[in-house]
């Protein structure tokens, strides 16, 4: 179990913003050499990159890296940059084909990194709709979505609701849990608000996003809450799960909670919030072990 309900990019030609980063209390930073940095100093950006990583210090938090594409002049040089540092994965954008996916994972074991899991960024209308056909690769982990590329390529427009966002999302999520892979939502551009932040966290988390990209630090403490799950939400886990041990015990198939009937579904639910709790916990205490 890792938590992943914070997932901040963090610009590859900013220093001063990755050092700052090493206390950011997000569960995975993304190093971005994409978007967030202009042509002219991606060889900079990527140096500095290399720099952070090998500086160390990032504690707990999942260290990403998100590369150019490889049909840039940048693409293939940061695969080979980060080949042999202490990452957690790679992140490729505007992923569309199983043709795509097959060359990213040659790239990425040509330079010797043939352990290190690849994440996909769904970002066009062709990278949903055919997402099942080649996102199904054992070595693909994780899923990201591109809102705001999507919102431009569909000429659509930012809406608070998402409602025409809708259907893109919820089959990119349906398609993830039919692979068995985790699925985050994209960024909220608006990042000084808080209330419409709080909209759209609440609302990918209903749908089933496992945790949300972010731009701007301000946005990880309200993330990580709506993203998480209260000690309330914990504490009814751990019940539920004693009434249904309890139950199996005695060779029924169901059991009872507060009135509530309790079967197999629930238990099972019940079980990955205390691992998402137990993983949190343990990450406190190795910190803390880290610090005294």
């Amino acid at each position: 179990m890792k938590p992943r309900r914070s997932l901040l990019y963090m610009p590859g030609a900013n220093v001063r913003a990755m050092e700052k980063a090493r206390n950011l209390a997000c569960d995975t930073i993304i190093f971005d050499l994409e978007d967030a940095v202009s042509p002219d100093v991606k060889d900079q950006a990527r140096q500095q990159v290399v720099a952070a990583l090998q500086g160390g210090g990032y504690g707990y938090r999942e260290l990403v890296v998100r590369v150019n594409s490889l049909d840039t002049p940048w693409g293939a040089e940061d695969v080979a940059a980060f080949a042999g540092l202490p990452i957690a994965a790679l992140l490729f954008p505007k992923v569309e084909s199983r043709a795509m996916v097959t060359r990213i994972i040659e790239q990425v074991d040509g330079c010797g990194s043939s352990h290190l899991p690849i994440w996909l960024m769904i970002e066009t209308p062709r990278g949903v709709l055919r997402l099942q056909e080649f996102a199904d690769h054992p070595r693909v982990e994780c899923l990201v979505m591109g809102t705001s590329d999507l919102v431009k390529e569909l000429r659509a427009q930012h809406t608070q609701s998402r409602h025409n966002l809708a259907f893109a999302l919820q089959q990119c999520v349906l398609v993830a849990r039919l692979l068995g892979k985790e699925i985050f939502d994209g960024v909220h551009l608006d990042f000084r608000n808080l209330d419409s932040l709080r909209t759209a966290c609440a609302g990918g988390r209903a749908m089933g996003f496992d945790g949300k990209t972010l731009i701007h630090p301000a946005q990880i403490e309200l993330t990580n809450q709506i993203y998480g799950y209260s000690d309330e939400a914990i504490e009814e886990a751990r019940r539920t799960l004693e009434v249904w041990q309890a139950a199996l015990a005695e060779g029924k198939g169901v059991a009872v909670l507060d009135g509530k009937l309790i079967e197999n579904l629930h238990a099972a639910e019940a079980e990955r919030v205390v691992a998402f709790a137990q993983a949190l916990q343990a990450r406190v205490s190795t910190q803390a072990n880290e610090n005294p």
